[in-house]
């Protein structure tokens, strides 16, 4: 017999580990993630008593397989949209943080007297909060439809885009130089390149390519699309410089916005939660108790760092975001952690040879005892919000919530204001993708075209060939470019005001065309030995060719509007089928109200009610606005509408009233059948004698359904089918009847 791999061993260890100790977990009501983090520590070669993992290499990459896929799932339920319709509160917060932690972090490990590196980057591990850890502890409290969810979603997601910049400093300051401006500036204005890049050509190609096979895919071929789209963006995000979990999210943020992403998001699930548990399990298994006893009072340190520092900091931090105390206590405290983006620093520290040994072992023991508190964390919140609304006067309650900024979104924004934003957002977008063109021809199609005229005289026509191409193809976004917004509603207005906007409104046209004209010369200057002065002609002269072309005027509108309805697709489909959010719920988010919508469950024990016998709004104090039932949407039901399984109910309430309703609809379900292999139906002969009970009654008399709950499906009379039984034909002597029913039934009525 072939000798079993190491690796399948392991695995049978972790997920049997898992398993049973998840099973303890559900039973005390506890995370899973804590679970898992047990059964790691279980199984961990660090655990004397038990079976240990061999193969812990392998192990841990298909931990990090874990992370891309929860990322994946995570970009699938929370895109960048969301973000944006937030506005700068997230960005306000995200800086707060790392700042304040990163500097707590420096701080303390001079408190122990560590080196200048081993603080520094010390400072970088606790400034990162674990977007998995946390995204999987709202899951399982349930929190995830709650407002203050997204805030602390938000701020983990450009958290972790700003980790990438902070591991380029830590590399600076590693190698002995300081990180000037220069090089943050490179890296930011990498990390952006790409995001806008991958964004915009994902939306503008990958719900195009869904929507032309949709009658191809079914649910199998969709989750392979799907995994290997995942895969795919993450190999690429890797190969730039950028982390895979990070290229998972942006594809999951793609999909996001495409008519196939509920759907997408239930196929994956599975997969999400093995490859997930595994990471847990990974975590838990790099607890070593030697570490922990050696060092216990800086990781006990470092521990509370985190918990109070990031209650502190986190909750100022979502304060100076707009939020109110209550909900920015809420979002402080479930941050109050660190994951695997501070493994990823600790890493790079020690590849880079800067910080000592120990470190790594002493942040992944902090790692593992904060993610085993965040669970409490989370909930300590609310408890701690209202002790301390006891004690402090309410007039500084009211002046902390006061200190908060008013969300940005909420506020009328002038005509400039938005017509330079737009502007702006445009020209930065269009000048990604052209430099993304420019960049792919120059890298492949110009060598290709070299290779094919070998000679230095045919040289000349594989430059003019790729030159020509080049324009050809950035033409429409250079368009784009220069004539969006010339006709908006802002523009006109602004225009037909005063005379005094006419300048600045041409300088704002001048501009843009300057910078489509700084791409033809670069093209021709890279590809040519012509003066400046010819190719600017040259560059003024297609720019001009450019905006009264009326074919590439129409390629540039029929591009923006397919990217336009692929950006849509979603909001569309929820509009044609009754599922699209009422307007007003963007005006209840500056309050502690909002709109959740949650699914009555198949077993629920609501099913045939009223929502006047149901009474939700006395019981839980919120608002059933609209029922969703397959295709039908009902808005405004009254109390006699009847509630059935699968029905989608969109309410209003407040975090608590909601949290309250959503545990009522998870609780109230009639309970498992656990006697179900004695329920089985059976199918009996019964001959009934002379002295039977039943001779001489009908069927309904006979009481063999109502006494005995069985059930008579024929008579038998010798033919080749059985004949059914008149109702009110009295049973006889001989009669030959079949009757079907539970095995119990069975034997009560044999023996009456």
């Amino acid at each position: 017999m072939a000798e079993i791999p190491p690796l399948i061993n392991d695995l049978a260890y972790i997920l049997m580990s898992a398993g049973c100790v998840t099973l303890i977990f559900k039973k005390l009501k506890q995370p899973l993630v804590l679970g898992y983090i047990v059964a790691g520590f279980l199984v961990s070669p660090h655990m004397p008593y038990t079976a240990s993992v061999v193969d812990t290499e392998h192990v841990q990459l298909w931990a990090d397989i874990g992370v891309m896929f929860l990322l994946f799932s995570l970009g699938l339920d929370f895109s960048f949209k969301k973000i944006l319709k937030m506005g700068a509160s997230p960005i306000i917060s995200t800086i707060t943080i790392i700042f304040c932690m990163s500097m707590l972090g420096v701080l303390v490990g001079k408190l122990f007297g560590w080196s200048r590196m081993d603080c520094i980057f010390l400072g970088g591990m606790l400034a990162m909060s674990s977007t998995t850890i946390i995204y999987k502890a709202f899951d399982d409290l349930g929190l995830r439809q709650q407002q203050f969810a997204g805030l602390v979603m938000s701020v983990l997601i450009l958290e972790d885009i700003l980790a990438i910049v902070m591991m380029v400093m830590l590399s600076a300051i590693a190698s002995g130089n300081s990180p000037d401006g220069g090089q943050m500036l490179g890296s930011i204005l990498k990390i952006g390149f790409f995001l806008i890049l991958w964004l915009v050509v994902g939306i503008f190609a990958i719900p195009g390519f869904l929507r032309k096979v949709r009658k191809l895919i079914n649910n199998e071929v969709l989750l392979i699309v799907s995994l290997g789209l995942c895969c795919a963006m993450a190999n690429i995000s890797s190969q730039v410089g950028f982390s895979t979990a990070f290229g998972a999210f942006i594809m999951g943020s793609i999909l996001a916005e495409t008519i196939e992403a509920e759907r997408i998001e239930k196929l994956v699930e599975p997969v999400k939660n093995l490859f997930g548990a595994i990471f847990f399990v990974s975590v838990g298994m790099l607890v070593d108790i030697q570490i922990i006893i050696n060092y216990a009072g800086p990781i006990l340190l470092l521990v509370l760092t985190i918990l109070i520092g990031q209650s502190i900091f986190g909750s100022i931090a979502f304060m100076l975001g707009g939020e109110s105390l209550k909900s920015a206590m809420r979002c402080g405290f479930s941050m109050a952690q660190i994951g695997e983006f501070s493994f990823i620093i600790a890493s790079l520290g020690l590849s880079l040879g800067v910080i000592s040994d120990f470190l790594y072992p002493v942040v992944v023991a902090v790692s593992v005892i904060t993610t085993f508190l965040t669970p409490y964390m989370i909930r300590l919140a609310t408890p701690v919000y209202g002790a301390l609304e006891k004690r402090l006067p309410s007039k500084v309650i009211k002046l902390l919530n006061q200190f908060s900024m008013s969300h940005p979104s909420s506020k009328e924004q002038s005509k400039w204001k938005r017509l330079v934003n737009q502007m702006i957002v445009n020209t930065i977008v269009y000048s990604i993708l052209t430099s993304a063109v420019i960049a792919t021809m120059f890298t492949f199609f110009l060598p290709f075209m070299r290779e094919l005229f070998h000679s230095w005289e045919m040289h000349w026509y594989a430059n003019i060939i790729t030159g020509v191409l080049t324009v050809l193809f950035i033409s429409p976004f250079l368009r784009a470019m220069i004539m969006k917004k010339n006709r908006s509603e802002e523009f006109q207005a602004l225009w037909n005001e005063s005379n005094i906007n006419r300048l600045p409104l041409l300088f704002t046209i001048l501009v843009r065309v300057v910078i489509a004209v700084a791409y033809i010369f670069y093209i021709c200057h890279h590809l040519s030995q012509l003066s400046s002065a010819i190719i600017i002609t040259i560059g003024l002269v297609a720019v001009a060719l450019i905006v009264v072309s009326r074919s590439i005027k129409q390629r540039s509108i029929k591009l923006e509007r397919l990217f336009i309805t692929n950006l849509r697709s979603r909001e569309i489909e929820a509009q044609v089928h009754g599922k699209k959010r009422p307007l007003y719920e963007g005006k209840l988010l500056d309050r502690d109200v909002h709109i959740a919508e949650l699914t009555i469950p198949m077993n629920s024990q609501w099913m045939g009610s009223s929502l006047k016998q149901l009474d939700l709004g006395k019981k839980y104090g919120v608002h059933v606005s609209s029922i969703l039932r397959a295709n039908f949407r009902l808005n405004i039901p009254d109390g006699d509408y009847v509630i059935f399984p699968g029905d989608k109910l969109q309410v209003i309430g407040s975090d608590e009233q909601l949290s309250k309703f959503s545990h009522a609809i998870e609780t109230e379900v009639i309970g498992e059948d656990f006697d179900m292999e004695n329920r089985e139906m059976k199918l009996r002969q019964l001959i009934l004698a002379e002295d039977s009970r039943f001779v001489g009654k009908t069927l309904i008399e006979s009481g063999i359904r109502s006494l005995f709950s069985c059930m008579v499906i024929g008579l038998e009379e010798g033919k080749e089918n059985l004949s059914p039984v008149n109702p009110k034909r009295p049973f006889q002597a001989g009669d030959i009847i079949w009757v079907v029913g539970e095995q119990e039934s069975l034997n009560a009525l044999m023996q009456a």
